[in-house]
């Protein structure tokens, strides 16, 4: 493949070249000649940033681990680390077009550096055609301690001290086991708690890891990173994924749904067992309290009609079609691509104008009549919800600043990929009195207040570091993209970049360079598509 690809500094609009002429040459048995032809350095700290290096072996194939790592290892001086020691195999992955993914994580002395992944891309013929990722070249030189001095559950502790509440403050009272043969297998509060190297500012840090997930007594998952030498927090932010800042709804539109119910001594239940999937959809009701995840939401003869019942209607009904989309669009099996359960709770609150994922399942406010209605009356809505789960687990990328604007609005394309009527987002439940009003718009970001071109990106620390408000210019990239070559390609180039390209610390740039590359896969580098996708951030000033 000989086209360039570039990436940009996490910064606003610096931009500097990574365009690889041909980032790799030689044979598979020549590895001294194949060596990365790294562009000048036009940014300093460039090593810093995530790179997607466009490359070519001229012949020979690579088919193992070990060829990959051999291959790496001969472009050393320009990766900047030694692959060697400092990379490690995830995981080796097939796709659909035939092409295989060595996606590695960067380590120092066997601990994992968080948000540094690396993966190296072959074609059905097993030659490398691009490599892409986040490196620092730094971390294994600059590591400030090498040992942990504190343990895991003093960690563990330190964070809970530090977002102010207790795991037990998070525990809702136990619900007596029902006959259900399949069985919901979402907690209802998860600790993560992993040894890594944080980085912040150019500073490597040895500290620990420390998720934080939980619906009660408010919807979290918190990323605590706490030195594990002093026991500093050293950041701290709650990457719970919202759907709107600001919400409202007291009810849904009043249109009929089929649902898929489950039946126990009597009672229907939204709890559905048809899907090839290894737990279950399930709808539960807060009551418009705060005990979550609150109650199965219950019907004596599955018509569930009552005006009380139409917000678990819609979330059940959504979170189906949800799935039966990533199933039959893009043969995903739930948002862990392994069937698990889907879990939604309804009138969570009182007017509770929000909606959220949380790490484990989605909660949905009913809104205060004003602002909102019951938030799981939109498809774009669940869609959203339902699409931050499969960001967590495939490119997971960081709630904050550009990685975290582009978690926003990958949810938010999705959200139109599933109810493509119109380019506005939420507009079924938001301001129910003001006719054609929205959360936002992908064709008309500024009409609500978002930037749609790089000159007006916000710098603020606010909202972490403004993920609603930034996420409108790689969505009007997206618009411009679908208007021009359609949904059908649009949404296949969008899937394949976010399972397959996207790493936690994307950035604009990266993410232009990922779905070029995705398009290139897909549709061919000298296509129209490739050069619609191009010129779609182009015109939203990101190269």
């Amino acid at each position: 493949m000989s086209k360039k690809l570039l990436s940009i500094a996490l910064g606003t609009s610096l931009v500097f070249g990574a365009a690889l002429p041909s980032a790799f040459a030689g044979s598979i048995s020549d590895h001294s000649a194949a060596k990365i032809e790294a562009a000048k350095t036009i940014m300093e700290k460039q090593n810093d940033k995530p790179k997607f290096y466009s490359a070519k072996l001229s012949k020979s194939a690579v088919k193992t681990e070990k060829e990959v790592k051999k291959l790496l290892k001969a472009n050393q001086a320009v990766l900047g680390i030694d692959p060697s020691a400092e990379l490690t195999l995830l995981e080796t992955t097939t796709d659909d077009l035939g092409m295989t993914h060595y996606k590695f994580s960067q380590s120092v002395k066997g601990i994992p550096v968080d948000g540094a992944i690396f993966t190296v891309h072959t074609d059905k013929n097993k030659v490398v055609t691009n490599a892409s990722g986040q490196i620092y070249p730094a971390a294994s030189k600059n590591l400030k301690k090498q040992k942990a001095e504190i343990s895991k559950d003093k960690a563990v502790n330190l964070a809970w001290s530090h977002i102010g509440i207790s795991e037990t403050d998070t525990i809702p009272k136990e619900e007596a086991a029902l006959d259900f043969h399949k069985k919901s297998d979402v907690k209802n509060t998860t600790v993560k708690k992993d040894l890594v190297v944080h980085e912040q500012n150019g500073e490597f840090t040895l500290a620990y890891k420390v998720q934080l997930q939980f619906i009660e007594p408010y919807g979290a998952n918190w990323q605590v990173f706490v030195d594990a030498a002093s026991g500093e927090i050293l950041e701290a932010y709650n990457a719970v994924t919202d759907a709107a800042t600001t919400g409202s709804g007291t009810g849904v539109l009043g249109d009929s749904k089929q649902l898929n119910t489950y039946s126990s001594n009597g009672t229907y239940y939204l709890y559905d067992v048809t899907k090839p999937m290894n737990g279950v959809i399930e709808t539960r009701t807060a009551n418009n309290g705060t005990s979550l995840p609150g109650s199965y939401s219950v019907d004596s003869n599955n018509a569930w009609t009552a005006t009380s019942q139409r917000a678990d209607v819609d979330a059940h009904a959504y979170a189906s079609a949800v799935y039966d989309y990533y199933l039959n669009t893009h043969n995903r099996n739930s948002f862990d691509n392994n069937g698990a359960t889907i879990r939604s709770t309804v009138h969570y609150g009182s007017k509770y104008n929000n909606a959220f994922w949380n790490g484990s399942q989605m909660v949905y406010g009913d809104g205060d009549g004003t602002t909102f209605r019951s938030l799981s009356g939109a498809k774009d809505v669940v869609a959203h919800e339902i699409t931050h789960a499969v960001t967590e687990r495939t490119a997971g990328l960081q709630y904050q600043y550009q990685s975290g604007a582009l978690n926003e609005s990958f949810s938010d394309v999705f959200g139109y990929f599933l109810d493509p009527n119109d380019y506005l987002m939420g507009e079924d439940v938001y301001t129910p009195n003001i006719s054609g009003d929205a959360l936002r718009s992908l064709s008309n970001p500024a009409k609500y207040g978002q930037p749609e071109h790089m000159r007006d990106y916000v710098n603020t620390s606010a909202d972490n570091g403004g993920v609603h408000t930034n996420s409108g210019i790689p969505n009007k990239a997206a618009y411009n993209t679908i208007s021009s070559i359609g949904k059908a390609k649009a949404e296949k180039i969008y899937y394949r970049a976010l399972t397959v390209y996207l790493t936690p610390t994307s950035n604009f740039s990266y993410t232009r360079a990922a779905l070029l590359q995705s398009a290139a896969d897909l549709y061919g580098s000298g296509s129209t598509t490739y050069n619609a996708v191009k010129t779609a951030w182009d015109n939203v000033g990101v190269y």
